[in-house]
This record gives C-alpha cells, sequence and structure tokens, in this order.
C-alpha cells in the first residue's frame, strides 16, 4: 500500500519533478556566503551587536516559540486542515503553563502548556474534520475563544481577592511567579568563543559570536524543539506514518480507496499541531516565569508565516523562525542602530535581486527591486538611527517582505483547506 500512496502523492504534486533540489554544497556554499556578508556588514556599519552573543541568543530564544508555532501548522496543514488558530492555541498553552508553573515548577509548566494548546487543536479538529466548519472560520473562532477564556479565567483563578495565587504575586492580568527553567553551558569552549568574540576580528569573531548562542545559557526546551524539528522531518518523510498523513493533505480521496482512515489521521496531526503551538505558548511563560495577558503578541501568526515562507518543510520553517526570531530579538536588544545597519544590507539583497530579476527578463520586476534599494541606501546615509516605531514594527515588516518575495515559489498541499467527507470518491 506505501508504494501505492507514493504514486497517488506523486501524482498530486505538479512541478516536482522539475524543481531544482539544493544539495549539501550548496546548502554550507549559502552558508557560508551569508557568513562573509554578515561580518562585512558588521565591519562597514560598526554595529557590533549584529553578530553578539547576546544577540544571537537573545534570536534563538524569541525563535524557538515562533518555530514551534509554525511545526504546529506545518502537521495541521500537511494533512489538509489549515489552522489559523494557533495563535489561540499558544494563549492556551501559556495560560495552562503560567496555572501549573508557579504551583509545581516550569517542567509541569511545559507539559501542561502541550496539553492546553492540544485542548485548542481538539477543538478545531471537531469543527473542521467532524462537522466540516470551514477551517478559516473555525481557527479565528478558536482565536476568539481562547482570548475570551483566558482572560475570564485569569481573573478567575489569580486575581480572586483573598486567594493563595494573590498572596503568591498573581493579579486579574498575571499568574504568580514560577522557579526558573535550567539551561546549559557548555563549560571551556563558551569562554573560549566569547574571547575570540571580543578580539573583533573580521569574520572570525562573528562566527564565534554566533557560535557562542548555541552553548551559552540555552534552555533545556530549545534543545527539546531542535529534537521536535528533526523528528517531524524523519515521522512526516522517513516513515509510513507520515506518509498517510501527507497523502490525506494531497490527495484524501485516494488514499481513503487505499485503506487510510482520512478522519483518524486529519485528527492526529490537528492535536500535534496544538500541542506544539502550545509547548511554544509555554516557553514565552517560563521564560519571563510567569502567564501575563497578551504574552503571545501575534507569535501565532508569525508562526503561521514562517510555515509558508519554508513551503511547509520543517527546514524552512526553522530557516523562517530564525529570521523572525532575530528581527523579534533585534527590535527588543539594540533597537535603532541595529536596524539601521540592516538597512544597508536589504539594500545588498534588493539589489542582487534587481540583477537577477534583469537576467531572467523580469524588468518590471527588476526596476521595483533597484529603486527600493536606491531609497534604502539614501535612507542609510542621510540618517543616524530609524524611529522607534519602525523598529518595534521590524518583525512584522520582515514577514510581509519576505512573503511578498517568495510567494512564487510557493506549493502548498494540494487539498489543504479543502472540506473532505467520506466516500465522497465513491
Amino acid at each position: 500500500m506505501s508504494t501505492d500512496l507514493k504514486s497517488a502523492t506523486k501524482l498530486a504534486v505538479p512541478g516536482r519533478g522539475g524543481r531544482r533540489k539544493l544539495t549539501y554544497p550548496w546548502i554550507l556554499l549559502i552558508i557560508a556566503v551569508g557568513l562573509v556578508a554578515v561580518s562585512a556588514l558588521r565591519a562597514v556599519t560598526g554595529a557590533g551587536d549584529l553578530t553578539s552573543t547576546g544577540q544571537f541568543g537573545a534570536a534563538l530564544s524569541a525563535a524557538v516559540p515562533i518555530g514551534l508555532a509554525g511545526l504546529g501548522g506545518l502537521w495541521s496543514e500537511r494533512a489538509g486542515v489549515v489552522n489559523i488558530g494557533l495563535e489561540g492555541m499558544m494563549m492556551l498553552g501559556s495560560f495552562a503553563a503560567g496555572w501549573v508553573g508557579w504551583q509545581h515548577g516550569p517542567w509541569a509548566a511545559a507539559a501542561a502548556g502541550i496539553l492546553g494548546g492540544a485542548l485548542g487543536g481538539l477543538i478545531h479538529a471537531v469543527a473542521t474534520v467532524t462537522f466540516g466548519v470551514d477551517h478559516i472560520v473555525s481557527g479565528v473562532a478558536v482565536n476568539i475563544l481562547a482570548l475570551g477564556a483566558t482572560q475570564y479565567l485569569a481573573t478567575l483563578w489569580f486575581g480572586q481577592e483573598g486567594s493563595a495565587a494573590m498572596a503568591a504575586g498573581g493579579n486579574d492580568k498575571q499568574s504568580p511567579p514560577m522557579p526558573d527553567m535550567p539551561t546549559f553551558t557548555v563549560p571551556g569552549l563558551s569562554d573560549w568563543l566569547n574571547s575570540l568574540e571580543g578580539h573583533h576580528w573580521f569574520l572570525v569573531s562573528d562566527v564565534a559570536g554566533i557560535l557562542g548562542a548555541a552553548v551559552t545559557n540555552v534552555s533545556w526546551l530549545t534543545l527539546l524543539t531542535i529534537a521536535l524539528f528533526i523528528g517531524t522531518f524523519y515521522v512526516l518523510w522517513r516513515s509510513s506514518f507520515g506518509l498517510r498523513l501527507r497523502s490525506c493533505g494531497e490527495a484524501p480521496i485516494s488514499a481513503e480507496t487505499l485503506g487510510v482512515n482520512v478522519y483518524s489521521y486529519k485528527y492526529a496531526a490537528v492535536l500535534v499541531s496544538g500541542a506544539l503551538a502550545g509547548l511554544g505558548g509555554a516557553f514565552l511563560s517560563i521564560g519571563v516565569h510567569f502567564y501575563q495577558d497578551g504574552q503571545t503578541g501575534g507569535r501565532g501568526y508569525i508562526g503561521l508565516a514562517t510555515m509558508i515562507f519554508g513551503n511547509w518543510r520543517p527546514g524552512g520553517v526553522a530557516m523562517g523562525a530564525g529570521l523572525f526570531g532575530f528581527m523579534d530579538a533585534m527590535q527588543l536588544r539594540s533597537g535603532g542602530p541595529t536596524v539601521h545597519a540592516l538597512l544597508l544590507g536589504l539594500a545588498a539583497l534588493l539589489a542582487v535581486l534587481a540583477l537577477l530579476r534583469l537576467r531572467a527578463a523580469k524588468r518590471a520586476q527588476a526596476a521595483v527591486s533597484a529603486v527600493a534599494a536606491a531609497v534604502l541606501i539614501g535612507w542609510y546615509f542621510l540618517a543616524d538611527t530609524v524611529p522607534l516605531e519602525l523598529v518595534e514594527a521590524s518583525p512584522y515588516i520582515a514577514t510581509l517582505l519576505v512573503l511578498a518575495l517568495f510567494s512564487q515559489r510557493l506549493r502548498p498541499p494540494k487539498a489543504n483547506g479543502r472540506p473532505y467527507r467520506r466516500g465522497q470518491g465513491a
């Protein structure tokens, strides 16, 4: 049956054979060119925080909840269920983590966040898979329900006069504080990389700063997230379970004729989706030691954008989460000077894009990219910094720019969002 499923899945994916795959040597070359470019940008602009251990450590922490939300969306949409309720599932996860965490510690908080997000996933699955509700409508409803439920329960459980939670420091907007989540540092290696970074050598210090973030004060939940990305790849692309699940998002009718219980796989995928988003919400609560109203801050939607940017693949989601996490951390840490330096880097990228579009005989797109590059270069030399409002909006601007640039290369699962009823192919 696996061979038949592979054939059905391939038939449902037009143009796959003509798409050039990136080999590992090419990936390594792209990474090397990127490191040299970032190092050169740091040297030219003098924005030392651009490649510092602190910046990339903060970026790694900011990327984890976004990446978990994107990974959750990938599971759901690979099974054919659109999930824009990721934001609400993150809210449920962060609230559940705050509720349990102050009483039982951060590890129990992480488990509670998973269960809270899975509850949101179950609601979405019942609405879409069992009752056939429009996926967008159901996702919006989950977001609204989660917002209302968490605000109501926070008032009831954390802000009630005379309660143990209020005595421990809670109120109607936040939970009492929870203990720290353990972190790990690689002794010796961390200090050596920090020493190399302090010399400010071209490329060497930049690489040391980036690598230092991976071995200094790293949360165990970050390692768990990396393991979940690797596990997702092997489960969805290297196992018969993953093949059946992906067939439900590409050709559910064909999968049904081959004996796949499409409903069960859709339910499993949406539950896992909610659990991953809930863990992302729990990471936010654990990171600041308490749940707070409005804590997710739209990261569920940015996670959805990383899934689209990543073309519904774990590696692409990880890259997108890293990019948006970097922008999020940058506006929190260094603000205007680093964003100002990135104007020059973005101008260079747009200039390269203009040349590529011109070579492909797409003159209109080349002209737009060239004009945008010229505007950014002028902005960089005429101003010493950028407005605070623009700095705060930089993660969302990056989201829009990335989706605009890569929208033509995206290919979602063929049956994603389409209603399915058992036996409809008979």
